[in-house]
């Protein structure tokens, strides 16, 4: 399967109103930095982040078993799995790093899923979930490194262009690398897309410096949403030929980034949802630059959060 505009296509026939087409809204010069920006708030999505997407087309694409799906996740991938198997009536088994937040594990059970939490990260919920699919037969979901995964995400690239035609930027966060691996299918060039990463957990920075997918350490605020430890094969491929480059951003800038989406637009992002606008905040922009930015995520506890 190659990911391209016709795969991505296939992808969006596919899932169909299963997924929501999500908002965008327009930011005046001066309310996001110097000039105007569109915001892409596609954490008006089911369970709160662009996962549903890929989640959709991955199983409707496959022939599910008895045993049902199985995924490894931070949090959002899982709780997309859990959703788009609760509604197409299969057996879903979410395995999760056991410093996942408390509201999400709450999340991924109100959707009906058997959730396992095992290690202290992503990678080590990922072996335990691939051990337990060749066990029980289930069909794997993957976060980030499947095609239909990827052509999935893309259909939110598809979306944005048909709502903002003339951009010429596009500012995604980077965790193992499928959403910005779909959306830079989707513009395959037409549009600068712009990868952007906390320094705690930089996959694609590193795998770009290597020249291949390489594993790195992560932590910080953002890595139960973006803290893979090695950018997806099937992305960085993509990234080779179409994504223009990465900016990385710290903690404080991640912090700073979500309380400006709170303070000018109260939209409540999370950090992992607030690092593509981080990145955006860190650039220069011409002008008349038309830019866009992908808030991923919002799912965030608001009790954690100082209103």
């Amino acid at each position: 399967m190659v990911i391209d505009h016709k795969a991505i296509e296939e992808a969006a026939a596919r899932t169909g109103s299963r997924v929501r087409c999500t908002p965008t809204i327009e930011v005046e010069a001066g309310g996001l930095g110097s000039v105007p920006v569109t915001l892409k708030l596609e954490l008006t999505q089911h369970t709160g982040s662009f996962k549903p997407r890929g989640a959709f087309n991955k199983i409707l694409a496959s022939k599910v078993p008895a045993a049902g799906v199985i995924a490894a996740s931070g949090g959002n991938h899982g709780a997309a799995v859990a959703y788009a198997a609760r509604e197409l009536g299969h057996r879903a088994e979410i395995y999760v790093p056991q410093t996942t937040p408390p509201f999400k594990l709450k999340r991924l059970e109100q959707y009906g899923a058997h959730v396992v939490a095992v290690g202290s990260a992503y990678a080590q919920a990922f072996i335990a979930s691939q051990e337990r699919a060749e066990e029980t037969g289930a069909l794997v979901v993957h976060a980030y490194d499947q095609e239909e995964v990827l052509a999935g995400q893309g259909t939110l690239a598809r979306e944005l262009e048909q709502q903002a035609p003339a951009l010429e930027t596009v500012y995604v966060a980077v965790g193992g690398g499928g959403l910005i691996g779909g959306i830079a299918a989707w513009y395959a060039g037409r549009a600068r897309v712009i990868g952007v990463e906390p320094q705690s957990c930089p996959t694609l920075a590193r795998a770009v410096e290597a020249g291949r997918p390489v594993d790195v350490e992560v932590g910080g605020i953002a890595a139960d949403s973006l803290g893979a430890r090695r950018i997806g094969d099937l992305a960085f491929a993509i990234a080779q030929q179409h994504v223009a480059g990465v900016v990385l951003v710290s903690d404080a800038e991640i912090l700073a980034a979500q309380r400006l989406l709170w303070d000018r637009l109260r939209v409540l992002a999370e950090p992992g949802g607030a690092t593509a606008l981080a990145g955006w905040l860190r650039s220069k922009h011409g002008a008349e630059e038309r830019g866009a930015v992908v808030v991923c995520g919002g799912n965030v506890d608001p009790a954690r959060f100082a209103l």
